[in-house]
């Protein structure tokens, strides 16, 4: 018999979710198999799948030692990758960090041990802040993510609390996002807010803007406004009305003004001194107009990145 008392990021979740969690080499079938035969109790009494878990709750098992055991195994993987961080704020419920271009947010097919979300964790783990063991069934995530070769604000959350509100403040475009790019000429006007509908081919990870409505397309909505011309290139804020997949890229290609330095969807050969294309999440807002719980002290707070590497030789 063992016991484990829920903690606060453990808290308000399915018990069937938690279990998953912290079982990670428990099948399915099995889980439910001891719930059912009453193994796993919570608070000394029967429990069901679906029961929500509170802070306090004592859950009591009967099951494998093995499982147990897989749980605790003290091997993390996040302590392979940097504590190096750039990081713009910070308080306890919450990071925004610089992204770099080049270094990945999650796990891909290329992942070798260095992303943005392991090197949080780490970050967190060796200031006392994210312990594996206590937490059970949550890990430091990030809210936003930007492509491998974009860089600007990524926002990593710390608790379970502030990870479920920054989503839901970011799903309903509460959390304001800016990018800077540098597009090849002037468009034709100074500020306009481009319409049209994408479409994504999955298998080459490319999307096609269109005019008009077709089948399978999103609508999507960009608004510019150019900061400076210097003759050949147009340092250009965005701001994203929508969020689609390469949408800043794809849609200033579509009006003739490509990012400078995009292979994809501009020119194929970039110019000496862009190694990625020049696009940066530079500057975010927290514009809540619902309740926004215990972060309701971000609301009207604005952040940016003053070092955008492209603008330097502006």
């Amino acid at each position: 018999m063992r016991e484990l008392t829920i903690g606060k990021n453990d808290s308000g979740q399915r018990l069937d979710k938690f279990l998953q969690k912290r079982f990670r080499t428990m099948p399915k079938a099995m889980m439910y198999m001891y719930i059912r035969k009453k193994c796993v109790k919570r608070n000394g009494k029967k429990c069901a799948i679906d029961d929500m878990l509170r802070e306090g709750d004592v859950l009591t098992f009967y099951i494998k030692d093995e499982f147990f055991e897989a749980g605790e195994e003290k091997h993390y993987e996040f302590m392979k990758a940097p504590t190096k961080l750039e990081i713009v704020y910070e308080d306890e419920n919450l990071l925004l960090l610089d992204k770099k271009p080049g270094l990945i947010a999650h796990q891909d097919k290329s992942y070798h041990f260095d992303s943005l979300v392991s090197r949080v964790q780490h970050y967190l783990y060796e200031k006392g802040e994210y312990d594996p063991e206590e937490e059970k069934s949550f890990s430091p995530a990030l809210v936003n993510r930007i492509d491998r070769n974009t860089g600007g604000i990524v926002i990593a959350a710390k608790s379970a609390e502030a990870l479920r509100i920054l989503n839901q403040k970011m799903k309903t475009r509460e959390i304001e996002k800016y990018y800077l790019c540098l597009v090849y000429g002037k468009p034709g006007k100074d500020s306009d807010i481009l319409r049209g509908y994408l479409t994504k081919n999955e298998s080459k990870n490319k999307v096609t803007v269109h005019k008009t409505e077709v089948e399978g397309s999103k609508e999507i909505r960009t608004k510019y406004r150019v900061l400076s011309f210097d003759g050949k290139y147009s340092l250009v804020e965005i701001e994203l009305l929508t969020g689609r997949t390469h949408q800043i890229r794809a849609h200033m290609a579509s009006i003739g003004h490509p990012l400078v330095g995009d292979s994809k969807y501009g020119r194929k050969k970039a110019p000496e001194g862009f190694p990625y294309q020049a696009l940066y999440s530079y500057k975010l807002i927290f514009n809540f107009t619902e309740d926004s719980g215990s972060l309701s002290y971000l609301n009207g707070r604005e952040f940016a990145v003053k070092d955008v590497w492209f603008t330097k030789s502006l």
